[in-house]
């Protein structure tokens, strides 16, 4: 009998974005990103394999989940299943520290932690970058959710080749980021998954923004190795605004953006004229993430918790990288007749 396994990940925000599939039932991006873990936005995710369950059931956040939800859970499960011979039915319980499907990458620590517990409660332990490629499979943010700190998906020719792998950096001790939630983080409009794939297929500067990426990576990579916190945030800061033009102009558009949101970006560029660390960066959703420094972030946060339509800032550090939190193995009846 399968054990019960719990596992947490953490969401990842991404400075390089992941914007666009290449196959979309593999979930193979069209383009490399960069991210970076969060300590602050985590999945928690328990996995029993029941052979008394007709069906997969799964809790989200203390409710039953959508039908969508669970078919999405399903066909993920059954990559586990046939992966390792376990044929029943599991009972998942998934629970966010932080809003669901809002643009803060709760589908990335999501299916991470769901890979790492669904593999472990059927028996079968995998390599970060075997894990890497199955937490691919539920979403492509997720195989950077399998690392702490910095982690760079590599695109790949093949599914096999498509997985993340951490980076080394000396800005990882002092780099914070701060997250201001728009509007109590209420579930966005266009589905990420739906977005990316819209835009792909009507925006005009599209082809625009793929070329853009590489050259983008190259120079956030070499920030991270010389730990220049400034270059680093000056990209990802207009690698964000990029994505974003090219949602806009997608036919018809695909607009994140509220008032709260643009008035979080002219606060951040206002203090960093004053000589703070500050750099924005923003998700499929309305809310903005500041790149910066432990020495700078409590300033930060003081000054946007202010901001008319936030409703909550967090700092956060970098995360840790995806691990198992418990597991209780079935009991064991043993005869003395």
């Amino acid at each position: 009998m399968p054990d019960t396994v719990t596992a947490r990940a953490c969401a990842n925000i991404a400075l390089v974005k992941y914007w666009g599939k290449r196959d979309a039932l593999q979930n193979l991006p069209s383009a490399g990103s960069l991210s970076l873990t969060l300590a602050a936005l985590s999945t928690e995710t328990t996995v029993t394999y029941d052979d008394a369950l007709e069906h997969d059931i799964l809790e989200l956040d203390g409710v039953v989940a959508s039908p969508a939800d669970l078919g999405r859970t399903s066909a993920f499960l059954d990559l586990v299943r046939s992966a390792t011979g376990v044929g029943i039915r599991a009972r998942v319980t998934s629970r966010n520290e932080f809003p669901t499907a809002s643009g803060l990458a709760s589908s990335a620590s999501g299916y991470a932690a769901l890979a790492l517990a669904a593999t472990r409660a059927a028996g079968l332990t995998l390599t970060e970058r075997q894990l890497s490629i199955l937490a691919r499979r539920g979403s492509g943010s997720a195989a950077r959710s399998v690392f702490g700190g910095f982690a760079r998906m590599r695109t790949g020719s093949t599914s096999e080749e498509a997985y993340a792998e951490p980076v080394a950096s000396p800005l990882l001790d002092r780099i914070r980021m701060v997250v201001a939630v728009v509007g109590g983080g209420t579930t966005k409009t266009h589905a990420s998954r739906d977005a990316m794939e819209h835009t792909a297929a009507t925006s005009p500067f599209y082809n625009a923004w793929l070329e853009l990426v590489p050259r983008d990576l190259e120079a956030a990579e070499a920030a991270l190795a010389a730990g220049d916190l400034e270059a680093l945030g000056h990209i990802a800061e207009a690698n964000a605004l990029a994505m974003h033009a090219s949602a806009m102009t997608a036919r018809p558009a695909i607009f994140y953006w509220q008032p709260t949101t643009l008035a979080l970006h002219n606060e951040v560029r206002g203090l960093r004229a004053c000589g703070l660390a500050a750099w924005a960066t923003m998700d499929a959703g309305p809310h903005v993430k500041v790149i910066t420094n432990d020495e700078d972030a409590p300033t930060l946060a003081m000054r946007l918790k202010d901001i008319e339509g936030v409703t909550a800032v967090t700092i956060s550090a970098a995360g840790p990288p995806a691990s198992v939190v418990d597991t209780v193995s079935p009991i064991s009846i043993v005869s003395l007749g």
